[in-house]
């Protein structure tokens, strides 16, 4: 298995810095998740550590050497690629053979392998169809299990199941981080869906612009988001800002307090500190309710648990829990303490 290190990694395309300069460490066995928006540099800092990019400068090292010089191949790490990269004339037990046949493996042991990987995704009956016959989901599992056969270091998914429906992203999702802590591997995944990275992560790396804004657990970047990208990003429905007032009073140019930390209280009346709204969107989804209301701050959105009987124009008052408030300073980093 692998650690993996970068060390001040930066990539330009002509005069276009993508990566300006990343450090990071991944731990062997560790599954950690690149999340951010489209465009902030998380697939190509995948391809920059695959070797399917050429590095601008710095070290990426894989149990401590250099492999910024080593071919794709050699670098001893298996990719899954969002578009499957199936072969349609072969069969699965091809597309998973495949790369081991290139290398000059023997009959008897690649057999061996591709029984192995067939068994472990549930693809021993689907051994002999064309991918143009399996689901969105069983041709997901063919590549994974191409990728499986190599026995390598660590795998590498950038964005592996963003062309399936939402049921069974759930289910993949579920099946890869199962896969992952059985074979003890380690895995870097990149997505666009804090969800996602949420629910399968040991760790996440939150990018922006190709800076890393925060490296840590999924409860932490929750619980203690180091500037106001985290915390906008990090969390769903997003995390309401106030800026004005009641931030000067705690000391703080924005506060923000998650939608899921709000209380809602019917009528206008109300403790102090709370905030006189009306609601505007109710989404009642029966085991939440989502309320958007119009208030004197701006927008709030309010996460209840259950149904609750309001709907569009009633007049609430919105109670923030004055224990779970994060305050930001002028240059939007986190006020600890």
């Amino acid at each position: 298995m692998a650690s993996i290190t970068l060390q001040g990694v930066r990539k330009t395309f002509g005069a276009v810095e993508v990566i300006p300069g990343v450090d990071l460490a991944i731990e062997d066995k560790s599954f950690v998740v690149f999340v951010g928006p489209s465009g902030c540099g998380k697939s190509t800092l995948l391809r920059l550590i695959a070797g399917l990019e050429d590095v601008t400068a710095g070290q990426i090292r894989i149990d401590g050497v250099d492999v910024v010089q080593v071919p794709p191949a050699k670098r001893g790490l298996s990719m899954v690629f969002q578009s499957y990269a199936l072969y349609p004339h072969m069969s699965v037990r091809g597309n998973i053979a495949f790369a081991l046949k290139m290398a000059g493996m023997n009959k008897a042991e690649i057999d061996r392998r591709v029984t192995a990987a067939a068994a472990t995704l549930n693809l021993t009956p689907y051994l002999d169809r064309k991918p143009r016959d399996l689901s969105g989901g069983q041709r997901q599992r063919v590549a994974i299990g191409r990728a499986i056969v190599r026995e390598p270091k660590g795998f590498l998914f950038d964005e592996p199941l963003s062309n399936l429906d939402a049921a069974l992203r759930v289910q993949m999702r579920l099946e890869i981080a199962t896969l992952q802590k059985s074979l003890g591997t380690t895995a870097i995944y990149v997505t666009h869906d804090q969800v996602e990275a949420m629910t399968m992560a040991d760790k996440i790396v939150v990018l922006n612009a190709g800076r890393i804004e925060q490296y840590g657990s999924p409860l932490e970047l929750y619980e203690r988001p180091a500037n106001l990208f985290v915390a906008g990003f990090i969390g769903s429905p997003k995390m309401n800002f106030v800026t004005g007032a009641p931030a000067a009073a705690l000391g703080a140019a924005t506060i923000g307090v998650r939608p899921e930390h709000v209380a809602v209280r019917p009528g206008a009346d109300g403790p102090r500190g709370s905030w006189s709204g009306r609601v505007t969107v109710a989404e009642h989804l029966g085991s939440d309710t989502f309320l958007f209301a119009d208030t004197e701050l701006g927008t709030v959105t309010v996460r209840a648990a259950g149904e609750i009987g309001l709907k569009p124009g009633d007049s609430v008052r919105l109670i923030p829990d004055s224990a779970r408030i994060h305050r930001f300073d002028q240059a939007g980093r986190a006020i600890r303490g």
